[in-house]
Parts: structure tokens; sequence; C-alpha cells
């Protein structure tokens, strides 16, 4: 069995031959310009959906699976629009966000995970620092000392006591 060359070129590169003689008689002239200006053409995107890793739109059910069509507004890092809540839940700890937290003058601290209200930020901060100052330790009102029979006194009792001359 003998085969013509030209019989086994067209059955190997058949559909390749083929789509050359269609570009050839679509623009004339058949060269790899055409394949350069079908990857320019816009991509049809309707929906404004992100573009994914090889530049064409992601499925629309994985964007609405995303919570992308949402948009977060931040106050704090200057009005900046989060699209999705993974984006926004992630900003917190960037250096955008800490940087408007710092200009504050509000430590970035877990506290403040979700406040994206310069107000609302500001209020929570005072509320803090009054209930941290009513933690601090005071020595006069939470140091306890014991006498030679065991009984426990706070400081001030103590002091007076020993005053006296009752211990």
């Amino acid at each position: 069995l003998v085969v013509a060359p030209q019989e086994l070129e067209e059955e190997l590169y058949g559909s390749y031959l083929a789509e050359i003689e269609r570009k050839k008689a679509k623009d004339g002239n058949g060269s790899e310009e055409s394949d350069e200006e079908e990857e320019d053409t816009p991509i049809y995107n309707p929906k404004g959906v992100p573009l994914g890793w090889d530049g064409k739109p992601i499925p629309y059910w994985l964007f609405k699976l995303h919570g992308l069509n949402h948009f977060y507004l931040c106050e704090i890092c200057g009005n900046e629009s989060y699209r999705g809540r993974r984006n926004f839940e992630k900003h917190f700890a960037e250096a955008k966000h800490a940087y408007g937290m710092k200009c504050l003058g509000i430590p970035n601290t877990k506290h403040f995970h979700g406040v994206t209200k310069i107000e609302d930020a500001q209020e929570l901060w005072r509320k803090l620092q009054t209930s941290l100052s009513k933690e601090n330790f005071d020595g006069a009102k939470d140091e306890e000392y014991e006498d030679s029979h065991g009984n426990v006194l706070s400081r001030t009792s103590y002091e007076d006591l020993a005053r006296q001359g009752l211990l």
C-alpha cells in the first residue's frame, strides 16, 4: 500500500489547512495577523463581571457565589470601595487601613475589625479607653496585705491599723 505524500499531508494537517483556506477566503492573505486581531477585539461582558486569569470574564454563577456583586465602602481608607466580602475582610489587615487608623490616632487592633466609619471608630476608641482605664492596677485600692493573724486587708486599712498600733 503506497500513499502519496499529498494525501498523507492532507490526512495529517487537514483541519489546519482547511482553517488556513477559510482565513484566506475571509481576509485575502491568511496571515497570522488575523489571530492577533481576534485577541484584540473587546470581550463581550455586559454584566461587568471581573476578568479571570485568562483575561475572560469569570462565570456569572461564580461571580454571585463569591459575592462580587456587593461593594463595601470603608470611610477610614478614604472611601475606598471593596468588591466582595472576602476582599473587604482582608483589607482590615492591609497597610492602607492601618495608615488611616494611625492618622485618626487609633491603634489598628481586632477591636476595630469591621468598623468602617470614622465616627464609629472614634466612639469605640473612647469607650475602650474608659474601660481599660478602669482595669488598670491601682496600688492603693488593689494591693493587699496580711497581718500576723492571717487576716487579709487592703493597703489603706492595713496602714491605718499599723499607725494606730493595733497590729
